[in-house]
């Protein structure tokens, strides 16, 4: 009901106002529809106000579930800023999505970009989460690149 009202919003002004973007947001992810929020994040010109969008998408995607998503949010929140929370959110993102794999609710392929995003990533225990993919991946006879 709020996406819809919110859609209906015509003024252009309003409409690029982070308020708006944030509550809209926050509704597409809330009806499991995450990537169009972060169709809106990706279509915002680089700015405080972006980067503040990419914080409430990562945590709200993870809060609901959308582990891929929160998982991308989280490694571009980690190339910005090296706060250790956000390995920590991009850490449980990944497994969130190994998890949705193994119940056959995710692709492979969403798991594969996972496993790249890991790669990314400069921290000690990143080998470890990415050993155990790799051994799922080996014993069921899945590509993982």
């Amino acid at each position: 009901e709020a996406k819809e009202a919110l859609l209906q919003v015509q003024n252009e002004d309003y409409r690029s106002e982070f308020i708006y973007l944030s509550w809209l947001c926050r509704c597409y992810m809330m009806n499991n529809q995450p990537a169009l929020a972060w169709e809106t994040y990706a279509l915002m010109e680089t700015s405080n106000e972006a980067f503040n969008l990419l914080h409430l998408i990562a945590n709200d995607c993870y809060k609901m579930g959308h582990f891929y998503y929160a998982c991308k949010a989280f490694d571009v929140l980690e190339r910005l800023d090296p706060d250790p929370e956000f390995w920590e959110g991009k850490r449980g993102a990944a497994i969130g999505v190994f998890q949705r794999v193994l119940a056959n609710k995710d692709s492979v392929d969403k798991l594969q970009e996972v496993v790249a995003l890991l790669h990314s990533t400069q921290h000690p225990q990143v080998d470890k989460v990415i050993r155990v993919i790799q051994k799922w991946a080996k014993d069921n006879r899945v590509q993982i690149d």
